[in-house]
């Protein structure tokens, strides 16, 4: 079966006056619940990734055969483009996995319609290769990842979410108002029914940094009960997309050493 066209990134919206007025209002608003974000000189450090196209010409990683080929999915960040995810993907395509983009364009964020459509992308990939697939999700991209294995567990394999806001106040990190106004709607309340605090029936790994300069490190982190596991690493936020660190993460969590 194959899924149909994806959904336009905004939904083919052409903001008005009045829409415009609104976003910025949402963008503006008083923060009702202060949490503790990440500190100025994490958030700082995230402009590293500038520069990191050059440091990866310098790069070597040995990545060892897969015994045990899987099926991924990758979901990008909020804001971000599959593409920043590309190297990601061909690291883990090296080791022997099959890795699959999320088939949409940038993530503004969720709607019922791309919601919708990456369900029906789920399910074409299980089908298309006959095995549960494990979904890495950056970022917001792990926010879509643990609700669609909450959906289809039984085509799921495992959910590994980067650097992903899950747990907690949903304002403690440096990115809730520029969220606000481009998704149109309040970071609290998503135009989609879920819980994204509730665990999905499938095994889930968190990935968080202490260095994380976007989102506080105790929502990626999450609590008993929100996750089976959480794997501290040593990146910052956008590194999580990129780093040798992280990679290697992700292919002993598809049984790679």
């Amino acid at each position: 079966m194959a899924a149909k066209q994806p959904p336009s990134p905004l939904g083919g919206l052409q903001l008005g006056k009045g829409e415009l007025s609104r976003r910025v209002a949402l963008a503006r608003e008083a923060n009702p619940e202060p949490a503790p974000r990440p500190k100025i000189r994490h958030t700082l450090a995230e402009a590293r990734a500038v520069v990191e196209p050059a440091l990866r010409l310098f790069r070597t990683m040995e990545i060892a055969e897969t015994q045990s080929p899987q099926t991924v999915m990758l979901l990008p960040g909020f804001g971000t483009h599959p593409v920043r995810m590309k190297y990601m993907a061909q690291q883990i395509e090296r080791a022997g996995h099959t890795v699959k983009r999320w088939g949409m364009g940038f993530n503004f964020g969720p709607t019922p319609e791309n919601v919708a459509f990456l369900e029906e992308r789920l399910v074409d990939i299980h089908e298309r290769y006959g095995r549960d697939v494990v979904l890495v999700g950056w970022s917001l991209g792990g926010l879509f990842a643990r609700e669609l294995a909450k959906r289809h567990p039984g085509k799921v394999a495992k959910v590994i979410t980067m650097g992903s806001p899950f747990s907690g106040n949903p304002r403690a990190n440096n990115a809730w108002r520029i969220y606000q106004f481009i998704a149109g709607h309040k970071v609290d309340q998503p135009p989609i029914e879920g819980d994204v605090s509730e665990k999905p029936p499938v095994e889930t790994i968190a990935f968080w940094s202490a260095r994380d300069g976007i989102v506080s490190p105790r929502c990626t982190c999450g609590k008993e009960g929100e996750r089976d596991r959480a794997v501290a690493l040593r990146c910052n936020h956008i590194g999580f997309s990129y780093s040798p660190e992280c990679i290697r993460a992700i292919l002993r969590e598809l049984g790679d050493n």
